[in-house]
């Protein structure tokens, strides 16, 4: 009898897990949805569009910010929208209360005037400043964010110093 009881239980457990979104009290979706958000970015990370997004704020080259990413299992982060921009530019504002200007993924080393993202997402979206890219002299490869009044893109020289923008998948 003990053992039909417990799998009785058991059952009536299983189909409780089991049950649709929908089919859930209203207060037990919201609970589990803000579990499922609170653990889809690792500490220090910030989700947005389904990706976590960490700035650094270490001044370093394009080469090596990238580097100090995928040491995290990340990229410099690629932009594919005027929300994500937004948004990235706010995590800057929030950690720094400015606007600093700072690497982001875009690189056109390669060949000029091809851009693409270190993540490997197409390059698509683009926020350019007035006359950029600019290639200055073809030493200008890579590709920094919030540049001067504007706020918008500016192709730099890859060795200047910046801080980063890093985005990895959310989990």
């Amino acid at each position: 009898m003990l053992t039909v009881c417990l799998l009785v239980c058991a059952m009536m457990a299983l189909t409780r897990a089991a049950a649709l979104p929908g089919d859930m009290p209203e207060k037990t979706q919201t609970e589990s949805h803000l579990v499922k958000r609170s653990t889809s970015c690792s500490a220090g990370w910030s989700l947005f569009s389904g990706r976590c997004f960490r700035y650094v704020p270490k001044p370093m080259t394009w080469a090596k910010a990238e580097r100090n990413c995928r040491s995290m299992g990340a990229n410099l982060a690629s932009v594919h929208s005027t929300q994500d921009y937004h948004k990235i530019q706010n995590l800057i504002l929030t950690t720094t209360h400015q606007q600093k200007e700072t690497w982001i993924g875009g690189s056109d080393a390669q060949e000029e005037n091809i851009w693409f993202w270190s993540d490997g997402s197409p390059f698509h979206y683009s926020n350019w400043c007035h006359g950029q890219p600019s290639h200055f002299h073809g030493r200008q490869h890579c590709l920094q964010m919030n540049y001067e009044g504007q706020k918008c893109w500016d192709d730099v020289e890859c060795n200047v110093h910046l801080p980063s923008i890093c985005v990895k998948k959310g989990r």
